[in-house]
């Protein structure tokens, strides 16, 4: 049997290096690499920095990843981080964008699959052919790819519009360059005539390339068929181990110490890899088959060089071509993005700013359910049922890889069971159990949606209630919703949604501290709150998480509403705030332009439920809680008396507001469904009349003619 392996020229082996020492690092570096951490932070801009405490990076991230070309990905996280620098015209044009390529995914969805096109050899086949250089194979390529994918897209969109004639005004702004592009499609026969799609050019290229190919091919099998004899010939065969290739060149390698039965050349020579020598006989055939292979080269470049030139003349085309692919890829992201978490088309509105009212200027929404807003009252903000984005997307990560484990499990059952292999049935059908036990915990444990419903008057809204109640997460949800709705994203709530435009979201969130300007929390927290309150405008979204934290409570409460009152004044459109101080509950008494809300506490299972209770201030929850949990009741009782009389009736009053607010809640609920009961009825009532007066005219009519 000839073996054939491709070699090249062996080198001494190099010692084996010492395994790495892992130097552990000294407490000293560890703090200098986070001084270095806190000062580019606090190196940020207000803006810049409350985009980091939102964590708008991973919402970047997240939306990108909708995107099916590497070109789309990196164009939408570059759009999303400019959200800054967003009009309201432009936003109004982005959100437009994004509704037109939800109806088009909806109609049709394979032709918007971007995922097929390798715009990075794309990209690379342009720089190539405008520099003056060939185009390679696999370029060419996908050169023709984009071409064929863009001809296809235009069919699909204008079979998309003949299914709706009023979709054609929608979808103008989103395709009209698209559905005007020019496909050569000569330009992609040529292509197609030339390159195969892995690349390589094919024989029927031109006819010099089939002829020097076949001489290659004609030379090889000589050379393979004289080396196969000289090995069956040779005295000492276990001498001779394989035919090799050395530089392309056709050898011998001989392992033995005995010289080889033919005269040939020492191409190299090692201890282990033997001697790579090269048949006297097979000298000239090795010689004529490097200049056959030099030629079928030339053949190609020939080849490629004459199609290199051909796409030149298209080379504008191609290249606005891939420029709107990479914008309608980066408007899918969007639109994919906002279908897989059941996102809702905001009502966008730019406010009235100098005369301090509302005026709502969108063009409607995404779904026919989207119409009106459920009562007459004039709101600011309103996002019934929304989540956080992040937490929404963790989740449904986790249920969809729980619900992939349990398909796996399923599937290696049934393949053992198909094969009678042991299965260990009980073993196996437990585990099974277990991960279908977890899908259905994950189904249950869904994250609370959060109702806003900001009223129009409302300037500053104040929200209070115990830690790990949702608070900070609430003012997450609101400026990413906030954030999304002005760079063109659907927002993850329920129908409908009304949002204002804000020109910038500044946010003080977390327990950050300034190392390298040592500065504690408090003081770092004022700085940021300084800095927000030089930069904030009236149309701004301001999120203060603790305000008036970190210090004594007296000042720190005089501090948060003195600090409130100015945002409310002039330094906001809207101005959220969480706090554990029970003097900023007092600001909407005296002041119409704020609101309470608190964070609703289960005392039954002393947690909360992340729910959120409008128009009601949170109370204290700390010696009801350690009651529950058994401390001794002499110290509970001490508790109640120093903190007095007055402060038990205040929490005996919110005690009473929250049940009736519960109640309200529950009785609103309960007529809803009556309402939609008594309308389902009207609607059955008034088709039963229009069938009796049917039948009444045709008895009628049978009378008159008989």
């Amino acid at each position: 049997m000839l073996r054939l392996s491709i070699t090249g020229l062996t080198s001494p082996l190099l010692p084996t290096p010492a395994p790495a020492v892992r130097l552990r690092p000294r407490p000293l570096i560890r703090l200098r690499l986070s001084a270095l951490a806190a000062g580019a932070a606090s190196s940020l801009s207000p803006s810049a920095r409350s985009l980091r405490l939102l964590e708008w990076g991973k919402v970047c991230e997240a939306v990108a990843s909708f995107a099916g070309t590497a070109h789309g990905r990196d164009a939408t996280k570059k759009q999303l981080w400019e959200v800054e620098d967003v009009s309201y015209e432009k936003s109004q044009r982005l959100l437009q964008e994004t509704e037109a390529a939800v109806w088009l995914l909806d109609n049709a969805g394979g032709a918007m699959d971007f995922s097929g096109l390798d715009t990075v050899a794309i990209e690379s086949a342009i720089h190539c052919v405008s520099g003056g250089a060939v185009i390679k194979g696999l370029e060419a390529v996908a050169v023709a790819s984009l071409m064929l994918f863009a001809e296809s897209l235009q069919v699909n969109i204008k079979a998309a519009m003949k299914l709706d004639e009023g979709s054609r005004s929608r979808l103008t702004t989103l395709t009209e360059t698209i559905l005007d592009a020019a496909i050569n499609r000569s330009l992609v026969k040529s292509i197609q005539d030339i390159v195969d799609d892995d690349g390589s050019v094919k024989d029927t290229a031109s006819p010099e390339l089939r002829r020097h190919r076949e001489r290659v091919q004609l030379l090889e099998s000589r050379l393979y068929q004289l080396m196969d004899k000289l090995m069956r010939s040779a005295d000492n065969e276990a001498s001779l181990s394989e035919v090799c290739i050395v530089n392309g060149r056709c050898c011998i390698r001989t392992t033995g110490d005995k010289s080889s039965t033919f005269d040939g050349l020492l191409l190299s020579s090692g201890s282990d890899a033997g001697n790579m020598i090269e048949p006297i006989a097979a000298v000239l055939l090795n010689d004529e088959l490097q200049e056959s292979r030099a030629l079928v080269a030339k053949a190609e470049l020939d080849v490629l060089s004459k199609l290199t030139d051909k796409i030149l003349l298209e080379l504008d085309s191609i290249q606005s071509l891939l420029q709107e692919t990479i914008r309608l890829d980066k408007v899918t992201a969007r639109a994919k993005y906002s279908i897989a978490y059941d996102g809702t088309f905001p009502d966008l509105y730019l406010p009235n700013f100098e005369n301090e009212t509302v005026t709502s200027a969108t063009s409607g929404s995404a779904k026919e359910t989207f119409s009106t807003h459920p009562t007459k009252k004039a709101w600011k903000l309103y996002m019934p049922n929304a989540y956080h984005p992040l937490l929404l997307q963790k989740y449904q990560e986790n249920l969809d890889s729980a619900k992939r484990d349990v398909a796996s499990a399923a599937a290696e059952i049934r393949r053992r069971r198909i094969y009678g292999q042991d299965i260990a049935e009980d073993q196996l059908a437990s585990v099974l159990d277990s991960m279908k036990l977890r899908v259905s915990q994950l189904e249950k444990d869904q994250p609370v949606p959060v109702d806003f419903m900001i009223a129009e008057e409302t300037t500053v809204l104040v929200i209070t209630g115990p830690n790990t109640g949702g608070k900070t997460i609430s003012l997450k949800t609101v400026g990413l919703a906030s954030l999304m709705a002005k760079i063109g994203l659907y927002i993850l709530a329920s129908e409908p949604v009304k949002i204002p435009w804000f020109n910038a979201v500044y946010a003080d969130i977390g327990d950050e501290q300034s190392l390298t300007q040592s500065l504690s929390t408090f003081s770092g927290h004022l700085k940021q709150i300084g800095a927000i309150r030089a930069e904030s405008t009236s149309e701004s979204l301001v999120l203060l998480d603790e305000v008036g934290a970190g210090t004594n409570p007296l000042e720190g409460a005089a501090l948060g509403m003195s600090l409130l009152e100015s945002f409310a004044e002039v330094g906001s459109f809207l101005t959220l705030a969480t706090t554990h101080h029970g003097e900023l509950k007092t600001l909407k008494y005296s002041n119409n332009s704020f609101e309470n809300a608190c964070v609703e506490f289960d005392e039954e299972n002393l947690k909360p439920t992340f729910k959120i209770l409008w128009g009601i201030p949170g109370r204290s929850n700390a010696i009801n809680i350690a009651e529950r949990l058994g401390l001794p009741s002499d110290i509970v009782e001490s508790s109640r008396r120093l903190l007095g009389t007055a402060g038990a009736e205040i929490n005996a009053l919110i005690m009473d507001m929250e049940r009736f607010k519960q109640d309200y809640q529950q009785d609103l609920q309960k007529a809803q469904h009556l309402l939609i009961v008594v309308s389902s009825s009207e609607v059955e009532l008034l088709k039963s009349n229009d069938i009796f007066c049917s039948l009444l005219m045709l008895s009628q009519a049978v009378q008159g003619a008989s």
